[in-house]
Protein backbone atom coordinates (compact mmCIF):
# COMPACT_ATOMS: atom_id res chain seq x y z
CA UNK A 1 0.00 0.00 0.00
CA UNK A 2 1.19 3.75 -0.48
CA UNK A 3 1.35 4.22 3.58
CA UNK A 4 3.64 1.24 3.45
CA UNK A 5 6.07 2.10 0.48
CA UNK A 6 6.18 6.17 1.69
CA UNK A 7 5.85 6.44 5.53
CA UNK A 8 9.85 6.15 5.98
CA UNK A 9 10.46 8.62 3.12
CA UNK A 10 8.17 11.15 4.41
CA UNK A 11 9.29 11.46 8.21
CA UNK A 12 12.30 11.76 7.07
CA UNK A 13 11.84 15.27 4.89
CA UNK A 14 9.51 16.13 7.95
CA UNK A 15 12.66 15.90 10.59
CA UNK A 16 14.70 18.00 7.74
CA UNK A 17 12.31 20.50 7.30
CA UNK A 18 13.08 24.54 8.30
CA UNK A 19 10.09 26.61 6.79
CA UNK A 20 6.70 27.26 7.63
CA UNK A 21 4.36 25.85 4.93
CA UNK A 22 1.76 26.84 3.10
CA UNK A 23 -1.51 24.14 3.74
CA UNK A 24 -2.38 22.32 0.15
CA UNK A 25 -4.43 24.24 -1.99
CA UNK A 26 -8.41 23.48 -1.63
CA UNK A 27 -11.18 23.57 -4.17
CA UNK A 28 -11.83 27.44 -2.89
CA UNK A 29 -7.93 28.17 -3.86
CA UNK A 30 -8.32 26.67 -7.11
CA UNK A 31 -11.18 28.29 -8.35
CA UNK A 32 -9.74 31.95 -7.32
CA UNK A 33 -6.82 30.79 -9.50
CA UNK A 34 -8.85 30.20 -12.36
CA UNK A 35 -9.76 32.00 -15.22
CA UNK A 36 -12.71 34.96 -14.61
CA UNK A 37 -15.54 33.59 -17.05
CA UNK A 38 -15.84 37.40 -19.23
CA UNK A 39 -19.57 38.70 -20.13
CA UNK A 40 -20.83 39.99 -22.86
CA UNK A 41 -20.94 44.13 -22.52
CA UNK A 42 -24.70 44.94 -21.79
CA UNK A 43 -25.47 41.24 -19.92
CA UNK A 44 -26.14 41.15 -16.25
CA UNK A 45 -25.02 38.48 -14.41
CA UNK A 46 -26.81 37.14 -11.48
CA UNK A 47 -24.96 37.15 -7.98
CA UNK A 48 -22.96 33.93 -7.11
CA UNK A 49 -24.22 32.61 -3.28
CA UNK A 50 -22.61 30.03 -2.35
CA UNK A 51 -24.50 26.63 -0.97
CA UNK A 52 -24.26 26.23 2.48
CA UNK A 53 -21.87 23.24 3.81
CA UNK A 54 -23.83 20.36 4.78
CA UNK A 55 -24.08 19.74 9.02
CA UNK A 56 -21.77 17.08 8.58
CA UNK A 57 -18.71 19.11 8.07
CA UNK A 58 -19.37 21.61 10.78
CA UNK A 59 -19.49 19.04 12.90
CA UNK A 60 -16.70 16.90 11.78
CA UNK A 61 -14.29 20.54 11.99
CA UNK A 62 -15.10 20.71 15.23
CA UNK A 63 -14.08 17.20 16.39
CA UNK A 64 -11.06 16.04 17.79
CA UNK A 65 -8.16 15.13 15.28
CA UNK A 66 -5.48 12.23 16.16
CA UNK A 67 -2.35 13.53 14.80
CA UNK A 68 -0.75 11.21 12.22
CA UNK A 69 2.82 11.96 12.34
CA UNK A 70 4.29 11.48 16.08
CA UNK A 71 5.17 8.33 17.03
CA UNK A 72 2.62 8.99 20.50
CA UNK A 73 -0.84 8.97 20.63
CA UNK A 74 -1.42 12.86 20.79
CA UNK A 75 -5.42 14.24 20.11
CA UNK A 76 -6.38 17.93 19.37
CA UNK A 77 -9.21 19.26 19.76
CA UNK A 78 -10.72 21.32 16.24
CA UNK A 79 -11.94 24.61 16.14
CA UNK A 80 -13.54 26.02 12.79
CA UNK A 81 -10.96 23.43 11.02
CA UNK A 82 -7.91 24.54 12.60
CA UNK A 83 -5.72 23.99 15.14
CA UNK A 84 -2.31 25.43 16.22
CA UNK A 85 -0.06 25.54 19.37
CA UNK A 86 3.28 26.96 19.80
CA UNK A 87 4.87 29.22 17.44
CA UNK A 88 6.57 28.52 14.05
CA UNK A 89 10.04 27.32 14.80
CA UNK A 90 9.58 26.34 18.35
CA UNK A 91 9.51 22.74 19.55
CA UNK A 92 6.31 22.44 19.93
CA UNK A 93 4.80 23.98 17.20
CA UNK A 94 1.59 22.30 15.68
CA UNK A 95 -1.03 23.36 12.56
CA UNK A 96 -3.93 21.34 11.64
CA UNK A 97 -5.87 22.46 8.87
CA UNK A 98 -8.91 20.75 7.85
CA UNK A 99 -9.01 21.25 3.67
CA UNK A 100 -11.81 21.59 2.03
CA UNK A 101 -12.01 17.81 0.68
CA UNK A 102 -14.61 16.58 3.23
CA UNK A 103 -17.30 13.79 1.93
CA UNK A 104 -20.12 11.73 3.94
CA UNK A 105 -21.08 8.10 3.10
CA UNK A 106 -21.46 4.65 4.18
CA UNK A 107 -18.56 2.99 4.93
CA UNK A 108 -19.39 -0.40 6.52
CA UNK A 109 -23.14 -1.21 5.14
CA UNK A 110 -24.82 -0.44 8.40
CA UNK A 111 -26.85 1.96 6.81
CA UNK A 112 -25.00 5.35 8.57
CA UNK A 113 -23.21 7.59 6.83
CA UNK A 114 -19.53 7.77 7.68
CA UNK A 115 -17.68 11.56 7.19
CA UNK A 116 -13.96 11.22 5.31
CA UNK A 117 -11.37 14.57 5.13
CA UNK A 118 -8.34 15.51 4.19
CA UNK A 119 -6.29 16.97 6.76
CA UNK A 120 -2.88 18.67 6.96
CA UNK A 121 -0.51 18.68 9.63
CA UNK A 122 2.71 20.86 9.84
CA UNK A 123 5.50 21.18 12.23
CA UNK A 124 6.93 24.25 11.04
CA UNK A 125 8.85 23.08 8.70
CA UNK A 126 8.23 22.87 4.88
CA UNK A 127 6.23 19.81 4.86
CA UNK A 128 2.14 20.14 4.66
CA UNK A 129 1.53 16.53 5.64
CA UNK A 130 -1.68 15.02 4.32
CA UNK A 131 -4.06 11.98 6.04
CA UNK A 132 -7.05 10.47 4.89
CA UNK A 133 -9.09 10.66 7.89
CA UNK A 134 -12.43 8.28 9.03
CA UNK A 135 -15.10 10.05 11.25
CA UNK A 136 -18.04 8.23 12.85
CA UNK A 137 -20.85 10.70 12.80
CA UNK A 138 -23.83 9.93 15.02
CA UNK A 139 -26.38 11.96 16.41
CA UNK A 140 -24.64 14.20 18.99
CA UNK A 141 -21.38 13.13 18.35
CA UNK A 142 -18.66 12.86 15.06
CA UNK A 143 -15.85 10.65 16.60
CA UNK A 144 -11.94 9.94 14.82
CA UNK A 145 -11.79 6.38 13.63
CA UNK A 146 -8.77 6.33 11.82
CA UNK A 147 -6.28 8.11 9.39
CA UNK A 148 -3.29 7.42 6.30
CA UNK A 149 -1.11 9.17 5.09
CA UNK A 150 -1.46 10.41 1.48
CA UNK A 151 1.70 12.35 0.72
CA UNK A 152 4.13 15.36 1.63
CA UNK A 153 2.10 18.90 -0.05
CA UNK A 154 0.20 16.67 -2.15
CA UNK A 155 -2.01 18.57 -4.74
CA UNK A 156 -5.70 17.44 -3.96
CA UNK A 157 -7.97 16.67 -6.89
CA UNK A 158 -11.31 15.26 -5.58
CA UNK A 159 -12.40 12.93 -2.57
CA UNK A 160 -16.00 11.15 -2.61
CA UNK A 161 -17.72 7.93 -1.22
CA UNK A 162 -19.64 5.54 -3.06
CA UNK A 163 -19.94 1.81 -3.24
CA UNK A 164 -18.74 1.53 0.57
CA UNK A 165 -15.33 2.83 -0.53
CA UNK A 166 -13.39 6.03 -0.65
CA UNK A 167 -12.34 7.53 -3.70
CA UNK A 168 -9.46 10.00 -3.38
CA UNK A 169 -7.82 11.48 -6.67
CA UNK A 170 -4.37 13.15 -5.48
CA UNK A 171 -1.36 14.50 -7.51
CA UNK A 172 1.61 13.33 -5.14
CA UNK A 173 5.80 13.07 -6.03
CA UNK A 174 6.88 10.40 -8.55
CA UNK A 175 10.95 9.48 -7.01
CA UNK A 176 13.18 11.86 -6.87
CA UNK A 177 10.79 14.65 -7.39
CA UNK A 178 11.40 17.97 -5.52
CA UNK A 179 9.06 17.98 -2.84
CA UNK A 180 8.06 21.66 -3.99
CA UNK A 181 6.23 20.71 -7.13
CA UNK A 182 4.42 17.04 -7.33
CA UNK A 183 3.34 16.00 -10.67
CA UNK A 184 2.67 12.11 -10.17
CA UNK A 185 -1.50 12.02 -10.57
CA UNK A 186 -3.23 9.12 -9.02
CA UNK A 187 -6.04 7.74 -8.59
CA UNK A 188 -7.24 4.89 -5.29
CA UNK A 189 -9.81 3.39 -3.38
CA UNK A 190 -10.18 2.73 0.37
CA UNK A 191 -12.04 0.51 2.37
CA UNK A 192 -12.61 0.36 6.44
CA UNK A 193 -11.61 -2.93 7.62
CA UNK A 194 -13.39 -4.88 9.91
CA UNK A 195 -10.20 -3.95 12.46
CA UNK A 196 -10.79 -0.11 11.68
CA UNK A 197 -7.89 0.26 9.81
CA UNK A 198 -7.93 1.87 5.50
CA UNK A 199 -7.19 -0.78 2.94
CA UNK A 200 -6.55 0.58 -0.29
CA UNK A 201 -8.09 -1.67 -2.55
CA UNK A 202 -6.65 -0.24 -6.42
CA UNK A 203 -3.95 2.16 -6.93
CA UNK A 204 -3.59 3.68 -10.80
CA UNK A 205 -1.12 6.16 -11.82
CA UNK A 206 -0.78 7.98 -15.10
CA UNK A 207 1.62 8.46 -17.78
CA UNK A 208 3.47 11.79 -19.00
CA UNK A 209 0.60 11.57 -21.89
CA UNK A 210 -2.16 10.76 -19.10
CA UNK A 211 -2.97 7.19 -19.70
CA UNK A 212 -3.72 5.32 -17.03
CA UNK A 213 -1.79 2.41 -15.40
CA UNK A 214 -4.93 0.57 -14.67
CA UNK A 215 -4.86 -3.15 -13.24
CA UNK A 216 -8.09 -4.95 -12.90
CA UNK A 217 -8.76 -8.41 -11.52
CA UNK A 218 -11.62 -9.97 -13.10
CA UNK A 219 -12.31 -13.10 -11.88
CA UNK A 220 -12.39 -14.20 -8.66
CA UNK A 221 -14.80 -12.20 -7.33
CA UNK A 222 -14.37 -10.04 -3.88
CA UNK A 223 -15.53 -12.08 -1.04
CA UNK A 224 -15.01 -15.64 -3.41
CA UNK A 225 -14.12 -18.97 -1.17
CA UNK A 226 -11.30 -20.80 -2.61
CA UNK A 227 -9.68 -24.06 -2.07
CA UNK A 228 -5.95 -25.14 -2.28
CA UNK A 229 -5.51 -22.78 -5.18
CA UNK A 230 -6.97 -19.67 -7.07
CA UNK A 231 -7.37 -18.84 -10.14
CA UNK A 232 -6.59 -15.26 -10.96
CA UNK A 233 -7.62 -12.99 -14.28
CA UNK A 234 -7.31 -9.93 -15.43
CA UNK A 235 -5.90 -7.32 -17.72
CA UNK A 236 -3.39 -4.57 -17.16
CA UNK A 237 -3.78 -1.53 -19.16
CA UNK A 238 -0.08 -1.00 -19.92
CA UNK A 239 1.82 -3.77 -20.08
CA UNK A 240 4.88 -3.73 -17.40
CA UNK A 241 8.21 -3.98 -17.81
CA UNK A 242 9.13 -7.13 -19.25
CA UNK A 243 5.36 -8.58 -19.39
CA UNK A 244 5.90 -9.51 -15.49
CA UNK A 245 3.47 -8.49 -12.46
CA UNK A 246 3.87 -9.55 -8.83
CA UNK A 247 1.09 -11.25 -6.71
CA UNK A 248 1.75 -10.75 -2.81
CA UNK A 249 -0.96 -12.74 -0.08
CA UNK A 250 -1.35 -11.27 2.81
CA UNK A 251 -3.34 -12.13 5.70
CA UNK A 252 -6.30 -10.04 7.36
CA UNK A 253 -3.58 -8.34 9.72
CA UNK A 254 -1.40 -7.56 6.91
CA UNK A 255 1.28 -10.41 7.26
CA UNK A 256 2.45 -11.38 3.71
CA UNK A 257 1.98 -15.12 3.00
CA UNK A 258 3.48 -15.14 -0.29
CA UNK A 259 4.86 -13.18 -2.95
CA UNK A 260 5.55 -14.67 -6.73
CA UNK A 261 5.46 -13.20 -10.60
CA UNK A 262 2.58 -13.10 -12.76
CA UNK A 263 2.93 -13.07 -17.19
CA UNK A 264 1.45 -10.95 -18.76
CA UNK A 265 0.22 -11.39 -22.47
CA UNK A 266 0.50 -8.49 -24.48
CA UNK A 267 0.92 -8.33 -28.53
CA UNK A 268 3.68 -4.79 -27.99
CA UNK A 269 5.36 -3.25 -25.25
CA UNK A 270 3.20 -1.28 -23.57
CA UNK A 271 0.47 -2.19 -24.74
CA UNK A 272 -3.06 -3.71 -23.10
CA UNK A 273 -2.50 -7.30 -21.52
CA UNK A 274 -3.80 -9.92 -19.82
CA UNK A 275 -2.98 -12.54 -17.25
CA UNK A 276 -4.24 -15.78 -16.12
CA UNK A 277 -2.54 -17.54 -13.17
CA UNK A 278 -3.15 -20.45 -11.16
CA UNK A 279 -1.51 -19.47 -7.31
CA UNK A 280 -0.95 -22.13 -4.54
CA UNK A 281 -2.12 -21.07 -1.30
CA UNK A 282 0.18 -23.57 0.21
CA UNK A 283 -0.61 -24.39 4.36
CA UNK A 284 -3.05 -21.60 4.80
CA UNK A 285 -6.14 -22.80 7.79
CA UNK A 286 -9.49 -23.36 5.93
CA UNK A 287 -11.52 -20.43 6.98
CA UNK A 288 -8.80 -17.77 6.63
CA UNK A 289 -9.67 -14.75 4.86
CA UNK A 290 -6.35 -13.38 2.61
CA UNK A 291 -5.74 -10.73 0.45
CA UNK A 292 -4.60 -10.98 -2.83
CA UNK A 293 -2.92 -8.18 -4.43
CA UNK A 294 -1.62 -7.87 -8.02
CA UNK A 295 0.61 -5.33 -8.63
CA UNK A 296 2.79 -3.41 -10.89
CA UNK A 297 6.04 -2.07 -9.19
CA UNK A 298 8.87 0.26 -11.46
CA UNK A 299 11.59 -2.17 -11.47
CA UNK A 300 13.50 1.17 -11.88
CA UNK A 301 12.53 2.34 -7.95
CA UNK A 302 10.35 -0.02 -6.67
CA UNK A 303 7.60 2.08 -5.97
CA UNK A 304 4.27 1.20 -7.15
CA UNK A 305 2.80 1.99 -10.99
CA UNK A 306 -0.50 0.07 -9.85
CA UNK A 307 -2.25 -2.70 -7.89
CA UNK A 308 -5.60 -4.27 -7.91
CA UNK A 309 -6.92 -6.45 -4.82
CA UNK A 310 -9.40 -9.35 -3.64
CA UNK A 311 -10.05 -10.61 -0.52
CA UNK A 312 -11.10 -14.45 -0.79
CA UNK A 313 -12.00 -17.00 1.77
CA UNK A 314 -9.92 -19.77 2.32
CA UNK A 315 -11.74 -23.06 2.76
Amino acid sequence: MVSRYSVIFLVAIFLSGCRPATPPPTPLDQTQQSPVPITPFGASQAPQTPSPAPDYVARMRNAQYQLGIPDSLQVVQLIDGQFEQGTPGSADFISVHVTDFVAAGDLNADGVDEVVALISENYGGTGAFVFLAVYADRPGTTVFQTSTIVDDRAELNALSIANNEIFLDATIHGPEEPMCCPTLRTTRHYRLAEGGQLDMTDYTTFTPDGRPRTITIGSPANGAEVFSSVQIKGSAAIAPFENNLTYSIEDVGGVELSRGAISVSAPDPGAPGTFDVVIALGNILSGAVVRVEVQDINAADGSLFAMDSVELVVK
